[in-house]
């Protein structure tokens, strides 16, 4: 047989065996790991149960308020007025006035119409005294008479226009006609009265009107003023025709 066993079993290692300061260091780790929770619990929560001391809440709790003061300002000077003493007004004496009576009537008053205008002709006329040798150079003083034109609204010659001259003359009655055209002297459109060849003074005696083809006035009365002065023994007239 071998000296070498190889049946053999080898022979069990021996456990070390835990000594007491191993035992006392794992308490000591323990205890201490526990105070380190215990501590931050208590630091966390101060109000836990588990803390022997913890904070009074109510004194926490009453700080006090700070409060918003106003700046209050100087006051101002006010100045005063002392009341100025006024002697009273003298009052005059018055007059009372004696009560009249106010016209009373039932009848309403009445509207004062409104004038209508009257309606303006269809032509207008003027006149203005002259010198009659302008027309008549030969006659000298020893003529007088009326004479003149007919014109529309832009100037122009009215022929064959009736014209009418009515009145008194030197105490005779005067309701003569003639038509515009037949004088040329004074005009395309001259018309002519002859009245006398000793001319006399009259004022408003004579009138002249122009007529239509029916013998209705188109013109109001024009009255002329005659005079004895040479220079003055010609009334020369001029119908216009009013604009529309």
């Amino acid at each position: 047989m071998s000296i070498y066993n190889y049946d053999d079993a080898p022979a069990p290692k021996k456990r070390a065996k835990l000594e007491i300061w191993d035992l006392l260091s794992i308490f000591v780790l323990i205890l201490t790991a526990c105070l380190v929770g215990y501590f931050a619990l208590i630091f966390f929560m101060p109000n836990s149960v588990m803390n022997p001391f913890p904070p009074d809440s109510a004194a926490l709790s009453n700080f006090p308020t700070p409060t918003i003061t106003q700046i209050q300002f100087e006051p101002t000077w006010t100045a005063t007025f002392a009341p100025v003493q006024t002697e009273p007004p003298t009052l005059l004496p018055t007059f009372t006035l004696e009560p009249t009576q106010t016209p009373f009537s039932l009848v309403p008053p009445t509207k004062t119409p409104t004038p209508t205008k009257t309606p303006k002709a269809p032509f207008s006329g003027t006149f203005k005294a002259i010198d009659s040798t302008i027309i008549h150079p030969e006659m000298g003083c020893a003529w007088q008479g009326v004479g003149g034109t007919v014109v529309d609204a832009n100037n122009a010659d009215m022929l064959r226009m009736t014209i009418r001259l009515v009145g008194t003359y030197n105490g005779k009655s005067k309701n003569e006609l003639t038509v515009s055209s037949i004088a040329p002297a004074y005009g395309k459109s001259g018309f002519e009265f002859f009245l006398s060849n000793t001319p006399i003074t009259s004022k408003g005696e004579l009138y002249l009107q122009l007529l239509d083809q029916a013998g209705l006035p188109l013109s109001d009365n024009l009255y002329i003023d005659l005079s004895k002065d040479c220079s003055k023994n010609l009334i020369l007239v001029r119908f216009v025709k009013n604009p529309q």
